[in-house]
């Protein structure tokens, strides 16, 4: 069994988290003058590009099961303040929310168009930039582990530093 921490291992570590929560709260307001980005912004953004979603061909269908559009409009803002913002608002599982609904690529590409065209109506183009890098990764993982969770194995690449990646 391992012997506890010493008292100046656990001083080390507060310093580490204390240092650690500085630097993400300099990164959060750099992000914020970088690209004029605030909860309001976001809030409007999930708003307006869900209303979308909800009316979409392709898309409509699968926010039909959403009951209480409130509260989920209120998940997705926090989850955003996270991902953008750096807030540390969100506490879900976006992987296990998103694995029974039954996504294909197809969902995935149609709701980055409509979220990129809601934030280009809506953002700077800084926000814009941060927003799609952002929403496109977390589409990729989305959509790679929707595939994976129903037995379809990606074709692996090689990035450029020579280790393999999912397509």
């Amino acid at each position: 069994m391992p012997s506890p921490p010493s008292r100046a291992t656990a001083l080390e570590a507060k310093r580490l988290v204390s240092e650690g929560s500085e630097r993400r709260a300099e990164l959060a307001r750099s992000i914020r003058e970088e690209t004029g980005l605030d909860e309001a912004i976001l809030e409007r953004l999930v708003r307006e590009s869900y209303f979308t979603a909800r009316h979409d061909q392709i898309l409509g269908p699968v926010f039909e099961r959403v009951k209480d559009w409130e509260s989920h409009i209120k998940k997705i803002c926090a989850f955003w303040s996270s991902v953008a913002l750096m807030t540390g608002s969100y506490h879900g599982q976006p992987m296990a929310a998103h694995l029974p609904l039954g996504l294909e690529r197809r969902h995935f590409e149609r709701w980055l168009v409509l979220f990129e065209s809601t934030a280009r109506s809506i953002c700077t183009p800084a926000a814009v930039n941060l927003l799609m890098e952002r929403a496109n990764r977390i589409a990729q993982s989305l959509e790679l582990g929707a595939r994976v969770n129903h037995g379809i194995m990606p074709a692996m690449k090689l990035n450029r530093l020579g280790s393999p990646r999912a397509t």
